[in-house]
């Protein structure tokens, strides 16, 4: 079993990011918010950083991670009241949608996307990580 230490933490970060980002964001809808939140998971991981875990279960651990935090994200999000338009702008609202726009962008992504919101949560997640994020089934 391959010990993490802190040299091979970089090439975990860099190999990871990128599917930290996309799951976030396909949680979050908001580049912005996807951004922020992704830098904090890093975070939240570096300062747990356990040297002794093995790469796998990093992984693992990392995404267990990045649920929790988006979940208080939400949590937290859900729990205020915007009251202006103002507001809304600073919480990531990008505007009301051009009719025309959204009939160009109705394509097949959208259509999975609304398949996966009618799943369990549960399934919704195992399908993500596993045909969205190309995680393997024990991941």
């Amino acid at each position: 079993m391959e010990v993490m230490d802190a040299e091979n933490f970089q090439t975990f970060y860099q190999e990871n990011l990128g599917l930290i980002y996309h799951y976030v964001f396909s949680k979050v809808g908001n580049r912005q918010e996807a951004e922020d939140l992704t830098s904090q998971i890093f975070l939240k991981v570096v300062r747990s950083l356990d040297l002794k875990r093995d790469p796998r279960s990093m992984r693992t651990w990392l995404f267990r991670v990045a649920r929790t935090t988006i979940a208080d994200y939400w949590r937290i999000h859900y729990r205020g009241t915007t009251s202006s338009l103002d507001d809304l702008l600073e919480a990531g609202w990008e505007g009301p949608v051009d009719e025309g726009a959204a009939l160009v962008n109705n394509n097949a992504a959208e259509l999975v996307q609304d398949i996966l919101q009618a799943l369990p949560e549960r399934d919704r997640e195992l399908l993500t990580s596993r045909f969205l994020l190309n995680l393997s089934v024990r991941e």
